[in-house]
């Protein structure tokens, strides 16, 4: 079939003119694809529900009769090792498993910083 010639400079533009726009788009524009959606609202959910657990790890800790101890030794930790010291306390450990989650543990420790 042919087209007539005044008919492609409007293909031309409007191909150029969307591959601009998707250049444009995708890297000053913000637009996302589906795999970034679903891994920013993964990550976006996993931080909310540390965000949630972190007041049941701090009563867990509030709650604990050796508390003193632990918050001891976690202070004693160096800095590289006081998230495992809190996780060593059983405090980032919630109810209905058996390991203790480690982003729960820092978000813990951040919580208790200002009483060690």
């Amino acid at each position: 079939m042919n087209y007539p010639d005044w008919l492609k400079p409007y293909v031309l533009g409007a191909a150029s003119g969307a591959a601009f726009a998707m250049v444009v788009g995708f890297t000053w524009g913000d637009w996302k694809t589906g795999g970034d959606a679903r891994q920013m609202s993964e990550t976006m959910s996993h931080d909310n529900v540390i965000a949630a657990l972190v007041p049941v790890c701090v009563a867990k800790a509030n709650a604990d009769s050796n508390r003193e101890e632990k918050l001891e030794t976690i202070r004693d930790a160096s800095s590289y090792r006081q998230q495992e010291a809190v996780m060593d306390a059983g405090w980032a450990t919630m109810p209905g498993t058996e390991i203790p989650n480690r982003d729960l543990a820092q978000a813990c420790f951040d919580a208790l910083e200002p009483e060690l």
